[in-house]
């Protein structure tokens, strides 16, 4: 491991990478797809390679599949101490070959605009690909390799925060049954004390926390607030003046030329990432892009990392609701006053800083957190059913390609917004919730799919299929059910490698 002195000399050694640039993550957009169809790109100045009879030979190893796929990062003769960080208290050896790749050229997959079939992009997209972080600018699409045959089932564009009535607990104020309103008096009592008893209170919102009481036992459960009721107001005073005491101090470096590119990539995914309303607003946008920038810039070990920006969305949508009785989906953010807007807005920001605390291996050189919890995943569900995990390794499907989104977003992208609330209720709640418990969610919710997945008979089919899982019409009792099974499984697997409880 390099010394202090050693980390100096690289940061001085090499002014591109500073504190709080840009760490591009491939798949925060799309996790890794066929890599079986990489072989029918031709690469520049190289022959095609010559067809072979019968089926392609499959990866059998991480370091074979992350070599013919894509990477994300381009390691020069410097960057030898920031290897040496990624491995310390790793024992995993692929971490390290993966970030040693010399190039890791991007081939991401794009809808056809008219068939909606997916298509690779071409050679000539590759270096355009990887100067926009992963995202192509390009106003048409390439079609190099042809289409996949079967279309992607179609979704509807936006996805309404709440889907029905009964998700009371999400947005809304229905009439509440006799039971919701036997537990919104409980947490009043239980919040209302001069001390509030954490222990009883994280009990109590395993099961789902009521919006009324949220904004507050989301901020108790964070640590956020301290359980002493005299000293809330006074920290909630000091805390949004430090968080506005960064804005005037760092915001208006993001245009320098170390920053500017985390903050151009902050600007480009913040629309990509909620198709709601309220997130799109341009009061909201601006909001976000001042949160994301200030955690990059404070956390240089990973800087601003794709998959970050979809984690500011829960709080401040929870936050929103402790200032408004209507509904949300189409609230006008600016007819709130200056000053609410900015105490959600440095609420979101040290919320998500305590979320990113317990995760930041996730994010960091080499993404180790992430790597470590995909491996975990694949294992855990050899244990949990094993025809499923032999159906996917028949067909040839790599973890990896569909669980690394699952890790780095939290399973935003595969649930509706709404689900996303209630899960967080949970993983509050949960010692460990977003690091540990999140794996046995993960794992449930792969089983979940069982007789869809075994109906699959070829790798296409089973890629979509577990890159758009049908979870639209999910509400608070789906997510009950698959919490249940997490809970299930992880006391089953009680005396499950150590690696699983990491």
């Amino acid at each position: 491991m390099s010394s202090d002195g050693n980390k100096k000399q690289f940061w001085k050694r090499n002014a591109a990478k500073v504190p709080g640039s840009i760490q591009h993550v491939y798949g925060a957009q799309h996790p890794p797809f066929d890599p079986l169809l990489h072989a029918n790109l031709i690469k520049a100045g190289n022959k095609p390679p010559p067809a072979t009879p019968g089926k392609p030979k499959k990866a059998t190893t991480f370091q074979e599949f992350e070599s013919i796929t894509s990477d994300a990062w381009d390691v020069g003769d410097d960057d030898d101490d920031l290897l040496a960080m990624a491995a310390q208290n790793l024992n995993i050896e692929v971490v390290m070959e993966t970030a040693n790749k010399q190039k890791y050229k991007i081939q991401l997959l794009h809808l056809d605009p008219f068939t909606k079939n997916p298509s690779w992009s071409c050679a000539d997209h590759v270096k355009r690909l990887s100067t926009t972080h992963g995202h192509c600018s390009a106003p048409g699409y390439c079609h190099c390799v042809p289409s996949l045959q079967r279309s992607l089932p179609h979704r509807p564009p936006v996805i309404p925060l709440v889907a029905r009535m009964a998700d009371q607990n999400t947005s809304g104020t229905p009439a509440m049954t006799e039971r919701e309103a036997s537990r919104l008096d409980k947490f009043k009592q239980l919040l209302a004390g001069p001390n509030t008893d954490l222990e009883e209170l994280r009990k109590l919102s395993w099961s789902g926390i009521p919006r009324q009481v949220r904004p507050i036992t989301w901020k108790l459960l964070s640590g956020y607030l301290p359980a002493n009721a005299e000293r809330r107001e006074s920290v909630l005073q000091r805390k949004r003046q430090e968080y506005f005491g960064f804005i005037q101090q760092y915001y208006d470096s993001r245009n320098d030329e170390h920053h500017q590119d985390t903050y151009r990539q902050i600007h480009i995914d913040i629309p990509r990432m909620s198709p709601e309303w309220l997130v799109l607003q341009p009061e909201v946008v601006e909001i976000f892009e001042r949160i994301l920038f200030i955690w990059a810039i404070r956390h240089p070990a990973s800087g601003y990392v794709q998959g970050i920006n979809d984690l500011v969305t829960p709080f401040f949508v929870v936050y929103v609701f402790e200032y408004i009785e209507e509904e949300v989906e189409n609230f006008d953010v600016s007819s709130l006053q200056e000053e609410a807007l900015r105490n959600i807005e440095a609420d979101s920001f040290w919320c998500m800083s305590k979320l990113l605390d317990g995760i930041q291996d996730n994010y960091t050189f080499a993404q180790p957190g992430i790597q470590k919890k995909v491996k975990a995943l694949e294992e855990l569900v050899s244990r949990i059913d094993e025809s499923v995990h032999r159906h996917m390794h028949h067909y040839e499907v790599e973890y990896l390609q569909f669980a690394f989104r699952w890790m780095n977003n939290l399973l935003m992208r595969e649930l509706p917004l709404r689900c996303t609330i209630r899960l967080w209720d949970t993983y509050q709640a949960e010692p460990e919730g977003f690091s540990h418990f999140h794996l046995y969610v993960c794992a449930a919710f792969l089983v979940r799919w069982r007789k869809e997945i075994l109906e699959e008979r070829d790798f296409q089919g089973l890629m979509i299929l577990l890159q758009n899982l049908p979870t639209m019409h999910w509400g608070n009792e789906e997510v009950s059910v698959l919490l249940a099974e997490a809970y299930r499984l992880k006391f089953a697997f009680a005396d499950a490698p150590n690696h699983y409880k990491r």
